[in-house]
């Protein structure tokens, strides 16, 4: 079973985050921020994985510190979920439009944290979710999940139709990553040097 639970608790937040990679698009999300919780449910649905979150944050400073922390807690608990990375394709990549939005999301299920982020948006927020937060979400999520990702937005001047088409790229780019290659030996990692966890 590729599935994973992770606890985070601190002084800011307390979250809980389960993932099964192999789910079929099931989700269970409240983190206090509603545009946040509508992007966690497109990942969920479009990778497909299931994803339960609960996170409780210090909202009433700002979402900085939830928002960040779920993607610490998800990240690590894909990385989880992911064990030893043997039998996956390793690479995933999609174009996602909606409307006038068109953004390009590249994975590598390296094991090499790194996060290319060329996002842009025309308004700073989005309901009550703070768009720059979209930034530290990810960069929580790569290092954790220990992941190279590349999101770019081509083109949009809607700040939903632009997030939404990042977090929808990004699933359908880690769906197809962290899928297991029928054609691959089940006991061996996509990668000359034998591991990806080293």
């Amino acid at each position: 079973m590729r599935s994973a639970t992770i606890e985070r608790n601190t002084k800011e937040t307390k979250i809980s985050v389960t993932v099964d990679l192999d789910g079929d698009g099931r989700s269970d999300i409240s983190t206090g921020v509603g545009f946040f919780d509508h992007m966690l449910d497109q990942i969920a649905r479009h990778a497909p994985l299931d994803l339960a979150v609960r996170a409780e944050g210090d909202l009433h400073i700002d979402g900085h510190h939830t928002i960040e922390d779920v993607g610490i807690a998800i990240g690590q608990a894909v990385d989880r979920a992911l064990g030893d990375r043997k039998g996956i394709s390793r690479y995933g990549d999609a174009h996602v439009p909606l409307d006038e939005a068109l953004t390009r999301v590249v994975v590598d299920v390296s094991g090499r944290p790194f996060l290319v982020y060329e996002v842009a948006f025309p308004a700073q927020r989005i309901g009550g979710f703070d768009t720059e937060l979209m930034r530290e979400f990810f960069q929580a999520f790569a290092v954790h999940a220990r992941v190279g990702l590349h999101i770019e937005c081509l083109r949009g001047v809607n700040s939903h139709h632009i997030a939404e088409s990042a977090f929808k790229g990004f699933a359908r780019a880690f769906g197809k990553a962290v899928a297991i290659d029928p054609r691959r030996t089940q006991g061996e990692a996509p990668s000359t040097k034998g591991t990806l966890t080293a």
